[in-house]
């Protein structure tokens, strides 16, 4: 079966090109890899420069089959010169081509010899560019830009590539989707995983995520309605931008009215995200030295913390907020 494949592929006319190419996804493991291994991939990539949709169509599935499983397959396609090809159908009108070169693009980008390949190609700009299409587009579905997320995933896990990220504009991309979608959806926790790691690793972006328009309050919703993974990452994102200028961003923090949020996560969220808001409530208390909150009694943190809630925000605290003031209180002296 594999020499018939090999034969059609190299040799045969369009009908037995396509053909072979979608025999291939029947095949075994074992059988794939040997096709990859005998030189199966240029003539597939050949077919990716295809003007025909169908023969197109069956070189992208072929290749996502190839590539499913094994590193050396991924490294060898990206190494024929796959990712000009794809390039091009990410540029073309047809939904499903587009969506197939994403998703062939994210299987490609998980492997590690692949990454600055991919990143030096110009993927990055334009898959924040799909980022940045309105979902009333056609062309972009919600799987699409998920696979694009993901994709740039992959990608910001090699160090080198975050300089990239900054420059094509992914921190507003991300900040913008997560402002204007559902905070506890899915597309909102895969942007702000990757826009966590990109602030973690750049300080540039940082500085970038932090002087946004509405960028605070975008974060600050999602601690209020995000999923528990969700306010997790926000939190951590609001910490780093507190701790880089904490003279400078608490103000703007408070002001976005992050205390009710906060004082709730401190209590009832995940592990991670509870020490996390303990340490940002303390950074956002004012007063000049964060590190002499033991020498204070309870009362007089709760006291402290209910005026800035007070002067901050500018309405009366709920019985409810001064419970959950009294609750982390008590955790932060244990």
């Amino acid at each position: 079966m594999e020499e018939v494949v090999m034969e059609n592929l190299f040799n045969g006319e369009r009908e037995a090109q396509i053909g072979a190419a979608n025999e291939l996804a029947n095949l075994s493991s074992k059988q794939r890899l040997k096709l990859a291994e005998s030189g199966v991939i240029p003539p597939l990539i050949s077919m990716l420069h295809s003007q025909d949709y169908e023969a197109t169509e069956a070189a992208l599935f072929a290749l996502l089959s190839l590539a499913f499983g094994s590193e050396r397959t991924k490294s060898r396609i990206v190494k024929s010169g796959a990712i000009p090809g794809l390039l091009n159908l990410l540029h073309c009108q047809n939904k499903s081509l587009i969506e197939l070169s994403v998703a062939a693009m994210l299987i490609l980008s998980s492997c590690k010899s692949n990454k600055l390949p991919i990143a030096s190609s110009g993927a990055i700009q334009i898959l924040v560019e799909f980022l940045n299409q309105d979902f009333s587009n056609d062309s972009i579905s919600m799987q699409t830009k998920l696979d694009a997320i993901a994709t740039l995933h992959n990608l910001s896990t090699c160090h080198e590539i975050i300089p990239l990220f900054v420059s094509s504009g992914l921190v507003f991309s991300l900040l913008q989707l997560i402002h204007v979608s559902e905070k506890s959806s899915e597309f909102v926790l895969k942007a702000i995983m990757l826009l966590e790691d990109i602030v973690s690793l750049s300080n540039d972006a940082l500085q970038e995520a932090a002087g946004m328009s509405g960028s605070i309050r975008a974060l600050v919703e999602t601690i209020e309605e995000g999923s528990p993974q969700c306010r997790e990452h926000a939190v951590r994102i609001l910490l780093f931008v507190c701790k880089s200028c904490r003279e400078k961003y608490r103000g703007l923090i408070l002001r976005e009215g992050v205390m009710p949020g906060l004082l709730q996560l401190s209590v009832d969220g995940t592990w991670k995200a509870k020490n996390m808001s303990r340490e940002l409530l303390l950074l956002l208390r004012d007063c000049s030295n964060y590190g002499t909150r033991n020498k204070q009694s309870k009362r007089e943190l709760i006291e402290q913390i209910m005026q800035e809630i007070d002067a901050e925000e500018g309405r009366v605290v709920e019985t409810s907020t001064l419970r959950l003031v009294e609750e982390m209180i008590a955790k932060l002296s244990v």
